[in-house]
């Protein structure tokens, strides 16, 4: 039998705009959200899709806002958004019965940049106490129980780049189970520092494209890496039952999740996209879908050379030559690491929900042999059951989610 998580709630915050409607709207018009920031100002690569007006004083108060990091504050402020959207009230339901499972994909490396610098001045004693607990992987999640007074299991999950995906998967797992009956599942990562642009710029990570709103190109034949970039998306995943008896509103079902291994290298994945195939493979038997059920695909995309190449060929065998159309949102979003599974997730309900298939930005060729049917240029109108959302990272990582509608 089948399992199937409802997503009764969602909430994002991107460089398209600091809720789910204004993000969706922005994603519908097709066009690259890179800039300069000037946070990266005089690195060899000083441009990032980020997000303007974040005003951490306003929205979480002095107190709050000194203790939280920055991946911290997008995923309290998503949080927030998906607990509404759900009609998640306090002290109902249970609160001992709702989890959080939250996907980051590093520390913060901004935090220990400041820090370690005082260490290497010798100011142990300016080193804030609040060091440690802001920035370990782990404070997202706990941050969020506090916040919104959730009791029930709560951690974080690190899959480098599909670590927002995999949280869901493994939030979805956690409701089958028995576990819980709600869980705030996603992902949240701010990849802005000066540290993390420079550790991607030296492993030839990112795009130095100097048409920045051309940077960001994936299965294009002129790609060169990726756009970092930051958010977060938080989605309410609930049993089923426990939905349909307090009344809520399901906007879509989380019926497949499988995640494999290439087993190949630390930082690129295998050429022919074995591992990423088996996910593909192993999400759909799950979810009881045959690959012709599958009416859209939201790709990993991340406009790298290998992993764009690695992707088409999963698709292309996974689906027998014809895959469904496919869009990538990072050609507009950026990558925001660890959370860019869950907002490629949150993207794909609204997909569902809309009957629209995003655009992708940037595409005027595909290679020779790898071509898919990539949707370019305007949003295109669709009749869609399930669609299947991809997330790959460092290390061979691979998780597959398939949601379908109600």
């Amino acid at each position: 039998m089948v399992f199937e998580a409802a997503v009764t709630g969602i909430g994002m915050i991107t460089p398209a705009g600091p809720t789910t409607e204004e993000t969706w709207a922005r994603v519908l018009r097709g066009e690259s959200l890179a800039r300069r920031d000037p946070v990266l100002a005089g690195l060899p690569v000083d441009h990032s899709c980020h997000i303007d007006d974040l005003d951490p004083l306003a929205a979480h108060g002095r107190r709050l806002a000194r203790r939280l990091d920055r991946f911290t504050r997008l995923a309290l402020t998503a949080a927030r958004q998906a607990a509404a959207d759900a009609k998640l009230e306090a002290g109902a339901p249970d609160p001992t019965r709702i989890g959080v499972v939250l996907g980051v994909g590093s520390n913060s490396l901004e935090t220990y940049a400041r820090e370690f610098g005082l260490l290497d001045r010798e100011q142990p004693t300016r080193v804030s106490p609040l060091a440690l607990p802001r920035s370990v992987p782990s404070s997202a999640a706990a941050e969020v129980a506090i916040d919104l007074g959730l009791r029930g299991p709560n951690f974080t999950v690190s899959s480098a780049c599909a670590s927002g995906a995999t949280a869901l998967g493994v939030a979805r797992d956690l409701l089958a189970s028995g576990a819980c009956d709600i869980i705030l599942a996603g992902g949240s990562e701010s990849g802005r520092s000066r540290m993390t642009a420079t550790c991607f710029t030296q492993l030839h990570a990112l795009s130095r494209n100097p048409d920045l709103r051309a940077a960001s190109r994936p299965f294009d034949t002129g790609r060169d890496g990726f756009v970092l970039s930051e958010g977060a998306a938080v989605l309410v995943l609930e049993h089923p039952d426990h939905a349909l008896a307090r009344g809520a509103r399901t906007r879509a079902l989380l019926r497949g999740y499988a995640a494999t291994s290439d087993a190949h290298h630390p930082v690129a994945p295998h050429p022919d996209g074995g591992g990423a195939e088996q996910a593909l493979r192993a999400a759909l038997l799950q979810a009881g879908c045959a690959p012709a059920d599958i009416g859209h695909v939201n790709a990993h995309g991340t406009s790298t050379p290998a992993g764009d190449a690695a992707e088409a060929k999963a698709l292309l065998r996974t689906f027998g030559g014809t895959p469904p159309p496919v869009t990538a949102a990072k050609s507009i979003l950026g990558h925001c690491l660890g959370a860019s599974g869950a907002v490629e997730a949150a993207l794909s309900v609204l997909t569902l929900e809309h009957q629209t298939i995003p655009p992708t930005a940037n595409l005027t060729r595909q290679e020779p042999g790898l071509e898919l049917d990539v949707v370019t240029g305007a949003p295109r109108p669709a009749s869609l059951n399930a669609v299947v959302s991809n997330s790959f990272g460092f290390g061979g990582q691979n998780t597959v989610l398939v949601l379908t509608t109600p």
